[in-house]
């Protein structure tokens, strides 16, 4: 055999596998969390996370995650977090509030954007369009705009004497799209409104008692961090003054609210999961619609109704 066979020969056996069953690392995605809220009212991590799992996304496996929280009501540090994200370079950023999916999308025009708990994602300048959301960012609408109205609804359904509503509202972000739903659901259900806004849990006692002394038969929640984040001070302040109150979420109602309606926000937080992984699999967030809820949860603590003296007609449940 030649000089030159021999090499080629040798060359080939280096390049010949050691094991047929060899397998490639298993390659590793990474995903970034942004939300507006470092302790949110709904735990939407352990959510997100499990729901990954399921579909085959394992952290510390084939999946890392960067996590990025805002304290409560501090907007203006979310872009210097998603600015740090963004410099990480990971594959898809997951957006939680519409204030970090705004300044996730301020950040990068590139890397995709899902966003969950987002109240009016066109309004926002978030998406163009819910069909054709264009550009880098979809996600999960929350719709709260929308469905504000519903609340106002089924509140003076439960509480027909009540012809006059407060409405307690603090001003955040996405506060002033809510005030002008319930103003004109207002006029529509010929309701009379005594809005009252807080910027702490220091100012519910009085705007209650304002409320109150107003003659207000009832009271509508405007949702908001702040209301999440002092959650039991508000409902016993409610109950103390005996206010029929709709709230946003199932949560207050067990605390002792009288009701709420709101999108499950569980289903919510597991449909953004399917959204980043078709994004991991290749998918546009150009190409992927908007998807808004489909699963409502209208909840009434009896208990408390019964001591309000309410009598809740079984027409309160329309959906």
């Amino acid at each position: 055999m030649s000089r030159r066979a021999i090499v080629a020969l040798a060359l080939g056996l280096c390049a010949w596998p050691l094991s047929t069953g060899a397998q490639q690392p298993e390659k590793v995605e990474r995903i970034g969390i942004l939300s507006d809220t470092a302790s949110p009212s709904t735990p939407f991590e352990p959510i997100i996370a499990q729901a990954l799992r399921d579909l085959g996304w394992v952290e510390g496996r084939n999946l890392v995650i960067e996590r990025r929280y805002a304290e409560t009501k501090k907007y203006e540090i979310l872009p210097s977090l998603a600015a740090e994200l963004v410099g990480l370079q990971p594959d898809v950023i997951v957006a939680i509030g519409t204030p970090a999916a705004q300044a996730a999308k301020g950040a990068t025009q590139t890397i995709p954007i899902v966003f969950a708990r987002s109240a009016d994602p066109v309004g926002f300048g978030l998406v163009a369009s819910l069909a054709r959301p264009g550009g880098n960012v979809t996600g999960v609408s929350i719709q709260v705009v929308d469905i504000i109205a519903k609340r106002l609804q089924l509140l003076s359904i439960a509480v027909p004497e009540a012809r006059r509503v407060g409405v307690l509202w603090s001003p955040d972000p996405t506060a002033a799209p809510h005030l002008s739903e319930i103003e004109r659901a207002a006029r529509s259900l010929n309701l009379e409104l005594v809005p009252k806004s807080v910027s702490g849990p220091d100012d519910f006692e009085p705007a209650l008692r304002a409320i109150v002394d107003q003659r207000a038969g009832a009271l509508i929640v405007v949702p908001g961090i702040l209301f999440g984040e002092h959650t039991k001070a508000l409902v016993d302040l409610t109950v103390k003054a005996r206010l029929p109150t709709m709230f946003d979420q199932r949560a207050q109602v067990r605390m002792g609210g009288l009701m709420s309606y709101d999108p499950s926000f569980p289903d919510m937080y597991r449909r953004a999961a399917v959204y980043v992984d078709k994004i991991l699999k290749g998918a546009k967030p150009a190409d992927i619609p908007v998807e808004q809820p489909t699963k409502f949860e209208l909840v009434i603590n009896l208990k408390t109704a019964k001591a309000l003296g309410l009598t809740i007609p079984q027409s309160a449940s329309i959906e």
